[in-house]
């Protein structure tokens, strides 16, 4: 989607819709997708009407693969479970194996994303001599730990990561769609970065949203569908992933799971 002004993070984080349904986002991003003159990176191709096709079949029977925790993340054994349920169904309605992998390129990104981070928030780092008590200590912490990084150090690691969107997409060249939990904990208080029982870091929150940064660099569509509530009451999601262009199937695929548990219409607690 055009994004203006265009993000100078180098496609470390990228805007989404967020909507009640699926229906809802495949509106919203018929709307919000195509090119745009200010932002020189968004596609040329105009967006495919996603509403008209959202309840199309898949024109063969996707390969479905499943992964707990991309290798490397820990995942909260009721938040895995949940997620774990949500894809053996969705496998099931569709008639297809759900195959758990490992994926290659998953240990990789924990110490991509914890370099890009802090790397790319040193934008901010004028506010600091006139605006720091006003900011948010995380968000200071995290533009601090980014300082010293060197432009050559940070050329090293742009190729190790180009080499891991390299992975992700080849990847895809096998499997149409990846599922997995959308984040490795259900919700916790707002004024923490992790939960009570996680380790404490100044401005690292990464360890419990191990799932969707690799999707933010590689430019892969991703989803995220309500599939159950923990025991106390809390929402978790299965994310589904596909590849880079496909947002279509993503979205069928996300109507699919909705029809068959429609969590969305449940409330918490």
């Amino acid at each position: 989607m055009p994004i203006d002004p265009v993000s100078n993070t180098d496609y470390s984080s990228h805007l989404g819709p967020i909507t009640r349904t699926v229906a809802d986002a495949a509106l919203m991003l018929r709307v919000m997708a195509g090119p745009h003159y200010a932002d020189h990176t968004s596609l040329e191709k105009e967006p495919e009407d996603y509403p008209a096709l959202l309840d199309q079949p898949f024109p063969r029977r996707p390969r479905l693969a499943y992964s707990p925790d991309f290798g490397h993340a820990r995942v909260e054994p009721e938040v895995a479970a949940l997620a774990r349920q949500a894809a053996e169904r969705l496998a099931a309605a569709l008639g297809v194996a759900l195959i758990e992998v490992r994926p290659p390129f998953g240990p990789e990104g924990p110490e991509l994303i914890r370099f890009f981070w802090p790397a790319h928030w040193t934008m901010h780092a004028d506010k600091l001599a006139t605006h720091r008590a006003e900011m948010d200590p995380g968000f200071v912490a995290c533009i601090e730990a980014g300082l010293p990084i060197t432009i050559a150090r940070y050329q090293a690691m742009r190729e190790r990561k180009y080499a891991y969107i390299r992975a992700i997409h080849a990847f895809f060249e096998e499997w149409d769609f990846l599922l997995s939990p959308s984040a490795s904990v259900a919700a916790f208080p707002a004024d923490r970065l992790a939960p009570q029982d996680w380790p404490e870091h100044p401005w690292d929150w990464i360890g419990w949203a191990e799932f969707s940064y690799p999707f933010d660099l590689s430019g892969n569509p991703a989803a995220s569908v309500p599939c159950g509530f923990t025991r106390a009451g809390l929402p978790v999601g299965l994310q589904i992933a596909g590849r880079r262009f496909d947002d279509l199937g993503v979205l069928r695929l996300a109507r699919l799971f909705e029809t068959l548990a429609p969590w969305h219409d449940a409330q918490p607690f």
